[in-house]
């Protein structure tokens, strides 16, 4: 069979190698990997391009706080209070007269490794079962699938809380929780694909070449499915900060001395209107931009795994 021309990445009316006035094998002809491929529809993708280096930045800002904050963590100025943004503090300062900068920087940290935590363990635990669901079928997959169906129909924001009032709200419990209520949507996104993946030549032929279950699935099987996992694993990030925010605010999250973004916009939220609303906003407006960059990302990451992609 001939190789497909996007894979050669010859344009479908140049000459075929050999031929009179073409090019000689191996001169023109450069083989490109997936992904190789990958990276380069992905690059065309501006705004996930843009957020990749956006995200990047907050996280090693947020990470690196030690040493990029501008003044050190819970740095209190009791005579200063609560001032506006200026010079010496960019986002102003809070009642305790903490600078908000520096802050935010550290409460990112507790919220991107919320989110990045559950992502990671949710795709784990999601990927692991959808995949024996969609492999195995009958009564695994029947199984497998109605665990799912209760844990959807699960009011995920009262269970979270009633965990968290019972197991601590730590962040480590708190991602635990998250995680264990967040593994549903990827299973069922792995398994819609590993149903239809199963069946193909190259998985007959393992098959019948004596591969184990377990070999079939990891070698053959998953590799094909990486895209929509990867593609929901972002998902799952701006999902879990989200979630967590909304804990915090509502008084569940994580606790002083301990903050979060979600703990910020809670101690702040009765200074909406006043000249110090912008504890409020601050916080909030990285909120909005991480979760924004997550989400542009897993849109440029679903068009370059998509091989109809043309940008």
């Amino acid at each position: 069979m001939l190789p497909n021309r996007e894979l050669l990445d010859v344009p479908t009316d140049a000459p075929e190698p050999g031929a009179a006035g073409g090019l000689g094998v191996g001169e023109g002809a450069l083989v490109r990997s997936q992904w190789q491929l990958f990276w380069r529809r992905f690059r065309r993708h501006r705004m996930a391009v843009v957020s990749t280096v956006v995200l990047l930045l907050i996280i090693v800002a947020c990470f690196g706080a030690t040493w990029l904050a501008p003044f050190s963590k819970n740095h209190q100025n009791l005579a200063l209070g609560a001032t506006s943004p200026s010079l010496l503090h960019w986002f102003g300062t809070d009642d305790l007269g903490r600078d908000q900068v520096t802050e935010i920087m550290y409460a990112g940290q507790i919220s991107l490794r919320i989110g990045l935590a559950v992502a990671l363990l949710s795709t784990l635990v999601g990927t692991t079962l959808g995949a024996l669901a969609g492999y195995f079928s009958r009564w695994t997959d029947q199984l497998l699938m109605r665990l799912t169906d209760l844990f959807l129909v699960v009011p995920a924001i009262a269970i979270l809380a009633i965990a968290i009032k019972k197991f601590g709200n730590s962040a480590t419990t708190i991602v635990l929780i998250l995680a264990g209520l967040g593994w549903m949507y990827i299973a069922r996104v792995v398994r819609s694909q590993i149903l239809s993946i199963k069946e193909k030549e190259y998985v007959e032929a393992a098959r019948a070449s004596g591969a184990s279950w377990a070999r079939i699935i990891v070698r053959h099987v998953l590799p094909n499915t990486i895209g929509p996992i990867l593609v929901n694993a972002t998902l799952a990030i701006a999902a879990a900060i989200i979630t967590e925010s909304t804990l915090s605010f509502l008084g569940f999250g994580v606790q002083p001395p301990t903050t979060s973004w979600g703990r910020m916009l809670a101690d702040a939220e009765g200074y909406v209107g006043t000249p110090k609303a912008h504890l409020i906003y601050f916080p909030g407006l990285a909120l909005l931009v991480v979760v924004l960059a997550v989400n542009f990302i897993g849109d440029g990451l679903r068009d370059a795994f998509d091989p109809q992609a043309r940008r």
